[in-house]
């Protein structure tokens, strides 16, 4: 059978390189019941997803769950339209927030709660001009390079 993971946490990694983060929020999910299963055993991603609205709610498209082994016929699309669940006044700030030029929302972090409920951590940010990126990276090598120094002393 298949191993289910008790905490399943799946990552955007390129999404802090990529974009400055300015708010964060946290979403609920409306999914499926083969999706809720394929993601306990970790068969998502996140990386090239990202968050918009349609008719006032907000969705996120182009989220990867892979179908459910066990499924049948059942089994569901592995991109479609995923609704999100946020308080009214936040979807409204969101909303207004997003009007602004350069700004967009993405998902951080997908996981699962302990009571059972499929969460996503989503962003506001701003796209990262290159000479940030590069910032980025230089700090990242100088970070890594002292800890070198340091685990050698």
């Amino acid at each position: 059978m298949m191993k289910i993971e008790k905490t399943v946490s799946i990552l955007n990694r390129r999404a802090r390189f990529e974009y400055e983060i300015l708010e964060e929020y946290e979403a609920g999910m409306v999914l499926t019941g083969t999706e809720i299963k394929s993601l306990r055993s970790s068969k998502a991603s996140i990386t090239e997803s990202f968050c918009q609205f349609i008719d006032g709610e907000l969705y996120i498209i182009n989220m990867m769950i892979d179908e459910y082994k066990l499924g049948t016929f059942y089994n569901h699309k592995t991109k479609r339209e995923r609704k999100l669940l946020l308080h009214k006044k936040e979807l409204q700030k969101l909303e207004k927030k997003l009007k602004d030029a350069g700004n967009t929302i993405i998902p951080l972090k997908l996981y699962i709660t302990d009571k059972g409920k499929a969460k996503v951590l989503i962003a506001l940010g701003r796209g990262k001009k290159l000479f940030d990126k590069r910032e980025a990276i230089k700090d990242r090598e100088n970070k890594r390079n002292l800890d070198r120094i340091l685990k050698k002393s």
